[in-house]
């Protein structure tokens, strides 16, 4: 009886809500519930009951997720199915039960995503986005996927951490923080990596906070994820091809774009594919850079980021890339998260250059 309570004036306050421009929310399920109760032979008790809360929830909210998503000590949430919804909180992971199923799910999903202009179906059955909170909502359905839609929802602090908050929290020391400041502040170009949940964006954050007053910064990514309080900072991301498969906005479009913007820094997310060309190639213009790349070393990032702009091309010349990484980057950070869920910062590698030589050198930690 709830449930058929909760369904009926859920349709009717969304139908309201359409039909009378300038009707606000809590009137409109005033008015759906008391039609409702006054219609059906429902126990007035109900509404007592917190339904008023949950058709809030279904008109506004993502359900059952409302409370996952709300708690700031969880990191991410992932659905593998409906029985299968795990969450990790201070880096731990946890089964948890949800009273979900497989219509429920699909219709969570489609509402984080009607405001991100992005869309979820068979011939795109792949999505990123960014929920209205700021978590990246990562989907694939089937028949990518076996049988389940796969979700996962990773959050991001509400405040920036800056380099003296992980400096607190054992991520770095003191004087490496002194030392990264003093190469981003003059202007040095930086790579940050790491794997999957080593804290690379969490770093790249804090060092923005470092930005003078004077430096305009440009950001990029495939989702917005990048936070900074920096006052000149215009962000960017790239964009779905539509159903006719036209309007795809890609990285190496946002690249060429921002340099028309008057950049003092370019920011990348993440370089993954060929953008990696367009970054070293504005890196030579003498744009100062920030980006943060998948890799398992310092060394093996230098290495990748060699690799990666070859991708844009059977013209690109080899030797081409692996001098503009020698000559433009000038640091790089490798951050991982240890057995006990900490993530530090354990490599740092400095570009020392000598005339038309150039090695790489290990900073002490």
């Amino acid at each position: 009886m709830v449930m058929t309570a909760l369904n009926q004036i859920t349709q009717l306050a969304r139908s309201l809500l359409v039909q009378r421009e300038g009707l606000g929310l809590d009137d409109a399920i005033g008015e759906a519930t008391d039609l409702v109760f006054e219609q059906g032979d429902f126990d007035p008790t109900l509404e007592d009951a917190g339904l008023r809360q949950q058709v809030q929830q279904a008109l506004v909210g993502y359900g059952s997720l409302d409370n996952l998503i709300n708690d700031t000590k969880i990191e991410e949430i992932w659905i593998n199915s409906p029985k299968q919804v795990f969450i990790a909180r201070d880096s731990k992971v946890e089964k948890v039960e949800l009273n979900l199923d497989a219509l429920a799910i699909r219709q969570t999903v489609e509402k984080m995503l009607r405001d991100s202009g992005r869309r979820l179906d068979r011939s795109e059955p792949f999505v990123d986005a960014t929920l209205a909170n700021g978590s990246r909502l990562h989907v694939v359905i089937p028949d990518v996927t076996y049988k389940h839609w796969a979700v996962n929802i990773r959050k991001f602090p509400q405040t920036v951490l800056t380099l003296s908050d992980l400096v607190a929290k054992g991520a770095l020391t003191h004087e490496l923080q002194e030392r990264l400041v003093e190469h981003y502040r003059a202007g040095g170009n930086i790579l940050i990596s790491g794997a999957t949940q080593a804290g690379k964006t969490t770093i790249l954050c804090a060092l923005l906070e470092e930005s003078l007053e004077t430096e305009r910064l440009i950001s990029i990514e495939e989702t917005f994820e990048i936070r900074t309080s920096h006052k000149d900072w215009v962000a960017m991301q790239a964009k779905q091809a539509n159903l006719e498969g036209v309007g795809e906005i890609t990285l190496r479009r946002l690249v060429r774009e921002a340099l028309r913007m008057r950049p003092s820094r370019l920011v990348i997310g993440e370089v993954r594919q060929a953008e990696a060309l367009d970054l070293l190639i504005a890196l030579n213009s003498g744009i100062s850079g920030l980006c943060t790349i998948h890799a398992n070393s310092a060394l093996e990032a230098i290495e990748k980021l060699k690799l990666l702009p070859l991708l844009a091309g059977e013209n690109i010349p080899a030797k081409f890339v692996s001098k503009s990484v020698k000559s433009n980057i000038d640091l790089v950070i490798h951050s991982k998260m240890d057995a006990h869920g900490t993530r530090r910062i354990v490599q740092v590698l400095e570009a020392i250059r000598t005339g038309t030589k150039s090695r790489w050198q290990e900073v002490s930690l």
